[in-house]
């Protein structure tokens, strides 16, 4: 599988530009954290999460659907806000953020790779520079 680097990440968020301004990022957990930390470095606004979950750690679906696994611990009613994930595949997980968030006044998406109002990168699947390899660490 091919990956990103770092650098590769970094300077893409740097040189990317956003024509809104943003109250708040809202991270999907798990994929979205890292991204909206780096966006959250650049554009200097709060970070909250939506808890959702439809895929374990090795990519393979765990629910026909994605489901709200917490509830949300920040009120988005009125805030114009940047919806954060890693991936997009279907939109599944995307959507269903979107109509959780349905009391804000503005929703736009970014994913580092994929469909979204706004993406880095649109591309085959690859490697985040963020995720490390499963090893069983070596018993003595």
């Amino acid at each position: 599988m091919n990956s990103k680097t770092w650098a590769e990440v970094e300077i893409a968020i740097q040189d990317f530009h956003f024509p809104e301004q943003f109250d708040l990022i809202v991270a999907i957990a798990n994929g979205g954290i890292i991204p909206a930390a780096l966006l959250n470095q650049r554009l200097l606004i709060p970070i909250e999460l939506v808890k959702l979950s439809f895929r374990d750690p090795t990519q393979k679906p765990m629910f026909d659907v994605p489901k709200l696994v917490a509830p949300l611990s920040f009120d988005p009613t009125g805030k114009t806000i940047l919806l954060v994930e890693d991936r997009v595949k279907t939109g599944a997980t995307l959507e269903l953020a979107k109509s959780i968030l349905s009391s804000a006044k503005l929703i736009k998406t970014f994913a580092v790779n994929g469909k979204a109002d706004y993406a880095l990168f649109d591309e085959v699947c690859f490697r985040f520079p963020w995720i490390m390899e499963n090893r069983t660490a070596a018993t003595t």
